[in-house]
């Protein structure tokens, strides 16, 4: 492939059907990206080629498994692109089974690797799913990975953008609170249980607070076993950090998880990425904060 001086932005995304390529996709057109969908990846190259020369400034790709007998040549191509200096970014959206047949189910659209005359259509449904997860998986550990199972549209589009935005550092840090009782985020690469701190839950007045609150904020504040915790939390991220990076990882998901997602998790999660925002480029989800507001 020729290089150019003009240095185009390409994002790709990819990851499992339903999870919302199609929200991202339209996200990055919103902030003005030239977006394909379902661009076989036999032409990746071509396209990267032609859309270089003709000087893009931002395009955005999304290939999944409609082209499943061109994926496993995928990760490859993706790896050549960017030893060629290649200005890219790889976005994977992936959900729980669980939450993949119930969209599924409620849309009435066929899974592309369905079988239309299975017996047991659920069956077959939860079938594709897990087959799709293992044609893609080598595409997941290589892009920086968003879990959609309990996101909004509207959560989606913003995240999406938010750390396209981002990428262009050496790596980025995503700080996320959640709630143990809905699960463990998909996409978390360290998590850290926080549920034997002292619960403001229990306090009535506040108990309808977040912890980005003051007065949450200063009741755990106030408590050695949290900073102790969040000390130990600080500690490890700054001693493993920089060997991530020496890695080439561009991306690191750290997970806070309490009972309910709104107190604890929601205050270290604010106060991490406080503490390391001045060294890398830090960013905060608050899964279940964010998602239901107060509560």
């Amino acid at each position: 492939m020729q290089s150019t001086e003009h240095n185009t932005e390409f994002v790709v995304i990819t990851g499992m059907s339903g999870s919302g390529k199609t929200v991202a996709l339209t996200a990055l057109e919103d902030v003005g990206f030239y977006c394909v969908d379902n661009l076989p990846p036999e032409l990746l190259e071509s396209f990267v080629e032609l859309e270089r020369n003709q000087q893009a400034a931002r395009v955005a790709i999304a290939m999944d498994v409609r082209s499943a007998a061109a994926l496993p040549g995928l990760p490859r191509r993706l790896a050549k692109l960017r030893s060629d200096g290649l200005n890219l970014t790889t976005l994977f959206l992936d959900s729980t089974t669980d939450t993949l047949v119930r969209r599924f189910s409620e849309t009435r659209r066929l899974h592309p690797l369905s079988l239309q005359t299975a017996n047991d259509q659920h069956r077959a449904l939860v079938d594709a799913i897990e087959h799709e997860r293992e044609l893609l998986a080598e595409l997941r550990e290589l892009a920086l990975v968003l879990d959609t199972s309990l996101v909004r549209p509207a959560q989606l589009r913003s995240q999406v953008k938010e750390l396209v935005g981002a990428t262009q550092t050496p790596m980025t840090l995503v700080f996320e609170s959640f709630a143990f009782k809905r699960g463990i985020p998909m996409d978390a690469d360290y998590v850290f249980d926080v549920r034997m701190l002292p619960n403001p839950h229990y306090e009535p007045e506040l108990r309808p607070m977040t912890g980005r609150d003051a007065p949450v904020a200063a009741y755990l504040a106030a408590s050695d076993d949290v900073r102790t915790m969040e000390d130990q939390i600080k500690g490890f991220l700054a001693h493993w950090l920089p060997h991530l990076m020496r890695d080439h990882r561009s991306y690191v998901t750290v997970a806070i998880g309490c009972t309910g997602g709104q107190h604890r998790s929601v205050y270290l999660v604010e106060r991490m990425a406080a503490h390391f925002g001045s060294q890398w480029v830090a960013r905060v989800r608050h899964r279940e904060a964010d998602h239901w507001g107060k509560g």
